[in-house]
């Protein structure tokens, strides 16, 4: 682990912790999930010196992946698409999901924000099953004792909201993963229930532990518009035949390469009428796309993840602050 790495980790922490101060500061019901999207973004951007409107820029340094502000049952990969006209309620519980990253080392950390206390318990919970998994993680520990040690403490909270008393629930097709360069999802996952992964952590690698807890299924699925998207790492070389497509491919290669983007990044780089290009990415296996992943309509769910490199002498959990 040379000097840079740390360093661009560092970094990328810092602002990671100085916007997320601003946002809780911020964020208030009666504002629109574009604005708070926005604002976060802008804010990562302006503090890296990255705004990302000249070719490569945001390959330098800037978002790591776009600000997910996921509400209620809905847990994660949502951000609004142009036009979205959602506003944030006093009622709902929004998961904070964003990464920033400097010369591709991604630092990924979320938080999950209310305004009525009711749902306290459910955050807590959530809370304290990411700090049992960054305690257990480690060197050469099994992913199966990980996730086993998570949904123990998860589940061991109940929340009641109207009346009604739920269990809280691990999120069980929800996980942590390894972080490579430019790669928010390295090949490793880390899971919050109890499983049979004998994988082992290994040294010099870097992981994002983090943890869904739910009053619903405790399971999510693909609903409602796509916004998030990466370029596959080992994509094949294929011929498009949709010019549309190849041009896109160009802007993306250029910008993101294989951080992942959402429309509003292609809007502001002054692409337009790319629906078609983009989906023609996506179903010749260049570009993934990552719908939001939703639990039970109802059902309300919360986040809270870390960055932690696993250096030879210690845990570094990179992005930790005095909030969480």
């Amino acid at each position: 682990m040379n000097n840079d790495f740390l360093t661009d980790y560092r970094k990328g922490s810092e602002i990671h912790r100085q916007v997320r101060q601003w946002a809780k500061k911020t964020i208030k019901p009666g504002m629109t999930l574009t604005e708070i999207a926005e604002g976060i973004e802008d804010s990562v951007r302006a503090l890296t010196g990255h705004d990302g409107l000249t070719e490569g820029d945001s390959l330098l340094g800037g978002m790591g992946f776009p600000c997910g502000v996921s509400l209620n049952n809905c847990a994660a990969h949502y951000t609004p698409n142009a036009g979205n006209k959602m506003v944030l309620k006093y009622e709902d519980v929004m998961k904070v999901d964003f990464g920033v990253h400097v010369n591709g080392r991604i630092v990924d950390s979320a938080f999950t924000m209310t305004f009525d206390p009711v749902y306290d318990p459910l955050l807590a919970a959530v809370k304290d099953a990411t700090n049992t998994g960054i305690k257990e993680a480690g060197i050469d520990v099994r992913m199966c004792d990980i996730g086993a040690a998570i949904q123990e403490v998860m589940e061991s909270y109940e929340v009641e909201i109207g009346g009604t008393t739920y269990p809280v629930k691990a999120i069980r097709n929800l996980n942590g993963h390894n972080i490579n360069p430019f790669q928010i999802h390295g090949g490793k996952s880390v899971p919050i229930v109890k499983s049979t992964d004998q994988t082992k952590m290994e040294e010099g690698e870097t992981f994002a532990i983090e943890t869904f807890g739910s009053t619903g299924k405790g399971y999510v699925h693909d609903d409602m518009e796509v916004s998030h998207y990466a370029k596959i790492v080992d994509a094949p070389n294929v011929a498009l035949r949709l010019t549309s497509a190849s041009r896109l491919l160009k802007v993306i290669n250029k910008n993101f390469g294989t951080l992942p983007f959402c429309r509003r990044y292609l809007d502001r780089l002054g692409q337009d009428k790319y629906l078609l290009g983009l989906n023609n990415l996506v179903s010749s296996g260049l570009v993934e796309a990552y719908p939001p992943l939703v639990d039970i309509k109802g059902s309300y769910t919360a986040q809270f993840e870390h960055t932690i490199l696993l250096r030879p002498t210690c845990k570094e959990v990179v992005s930790r602050g005095n909030d969480y």
